[in-house]
């Protein structure tokens, strides 16, 4: 039974409370050996233990608002919560003034009776696939973690916060793949819905034109679960898996699969081989309009114009307080035109609309989530190579967004194996048949 559906069972039957699921997150955060004073950047004990007490005393009555009530979570930085202010990961915003309401999706989550474990890291302003942070740290990846090894971003604390059972699930966003890279990286789920599900309100942007809001978790039911709350649609609720067999998955064969390490090429093929055998119809695709996207976006795309047009004043005058790999991608806006940005905005709804057609006729498109596997902190050191590893680990994810589609990764490496995400990407709004296809294919895994 998926962790989210299993201990709210757990809660209804009382055999567990929310005070003891929010005591045994934070003895996991407190741990000096730990992760936690990386994966947060906030976190008040007392404050979660009064949420907690709160939701114990409305189960005493029966009073409690949902069935997930008292089960903890984390929440990026991005994310206003009432009372705290919301840095996104940066000592530019440090002086930034308390939210004084939720976001609509923090909101919402604590009117279900979740309980709000802490903040948790991010790249700075959620400009990086790579999870780095100067200012806070950088949470390691549980895999090989003696090697020191990335989690993925921009959401890396909500990973770690859930592969080291620090929260239940973690609340992220995803621009470029900010929930699918760091969940493929570490090993776990990433959810990336249809954007507009979702509300953006009160949340800090990137891109307006790409920001989702998704989460990470241990399993695609466990990502249905939380989505069901924050989009308000209750038929995500419960996510039945459908038959593989018959089942037309489309295999991206371009793009996607240049630059593939041996570990992720071993990983995807040996997934692909499963589907074939659980009669799965697995079908080679190109889709042309990918190829052209680098030129597109040789300018800094979508992201640039729209971080510059947010960030150009606190550029102008607190530089130096950012960290130089994100100001310098976001200085890459101002090189853009307004005819570049009409230009590429008119670029994406013909490659929307013809791929779209391409591939109405599969169920799902299917390829890695990352080409690559988490590489080590040391190998980032030199500029190049931080540049390069950044760009390939954004590439793949990218689709979704820059399509406007929803996707989800699921693990698909083998137990000791280095973690490998398996991207499905579903059309837009296609949301909850999207998720019963990656319950399907999460089972054939396990």
């Amino acid at each position: 039974m998926p962790l989210i559906e299993k201990t709210s069972a757990a809660l209804e039957a009382r055999q567990t409370t929310a005070r003891e699921l929010a005591e045994n997150c934070l003895e996991q955060i407190a741990k000096t050996e730990g992760q936690g004073a990386r994966a947060f950047v906030h976190v008040d004990p007392e404050a979660v233990r009064r949420q907690a007490d709160a939701i114990d005393s409305l189960r005493r009555t029966n009073a409690h608002p949902s069935r997930f009530a008292g089960i903890p979570i984390s929440v990026k930085d991005l994310f206003d919560i009432k009372g705290q202010p919301t840095k996104a990961g940066s000592v530019v915003e440090k002086d930034a003034q308390v939210a004084k309401v939720d976001a609509v999706a923090v909101g919402r989550l604590r009117a279900a009776g979740f309980v709000l474990i802490g903040r948790t890291n991010m790249t700075e302003f959620a400009y990086s696939g790579l999870g780095l942070n100067p200012h806070y740290g950088t949470p390691l990846n549980p895999y090989d973690r003696q090697s020191q090894r990335i989690p993925g971003g921009s959401s890396s604390g909500a990973a770690i916060s859930v592969t080291d059972k620090m929260a239940f699930a973690g609340l992220g966003t995803d621009t470029g793949g900010s929930c699918r890279i760091p969940a493929a990286m570490c090993g776990i789920t990433g959810y990336k819905p249809t954007a507009r599900r979702v509300p953006l309100t009160g949340v800090y942007p990137l891109s307006s034109s790409l920001d989702s809001i998704g989460s990470l978790a241990s399993s695609v039911s466990c990502c249905a679960a939380m989505d069901a709350i924050i989009s308000a649609d209750k038929r995500m609720i419960t996510t039945h898996s459908i038959p593989l067999a018959g089942l037309r998955v489309a295999s991206l064969s371009n793009y996607v699969v240049e630059g593939m390490d041996s570990h992720v090429a071993m990983a995807y093929q040996r997934m692909v081989a499963k589907l074939n055998a659980a009669g799965a119809i697995v079908t080679d695709l190109s889709l042309p309009e990918l190829d052209t996207l680098p030129a597109l976006n040789s300018k800094g795309g979508f992201v640039a114009a729209e971080a510059f047009a947010l960030h150009r004043v606190l550029l102008a005058e607190r530089v130096a307080e950012y960290d130089p790999r994100v100001s310098s991608r976001i200085f890459k806006g101002q090189d853009q035109s307004a005819a570049d940005y009409i230009d590429l905005i008119k670029a994406r709804r013909d490659k929307i609309s013809t791929a779209n057609a391409r591939t109405s006729i599969f169920d799902v498109v299917i390829f890695p989530t990352v080409p690559i596997i988490a590489p080590k902190i040391s190998e980032l050191e030199d500029e190049n190579e931080y540049g390069r590893l950044n760009l390939l680990a954004l590439r793949n994810p990218t689709v979704a967004n820059f399509l406007d589609r929803c996707a989800v990764s699921i693990p698909i490496n083998a137990l000791g194996e280095a973690p490998v995400g398996l991207n499905l990407m579903g059309e837009t709004n296609d949301d909850a048949r999207l998720l019963a296809i990656a319950k399907s294919m999460e089972e054939l895994i396990s």
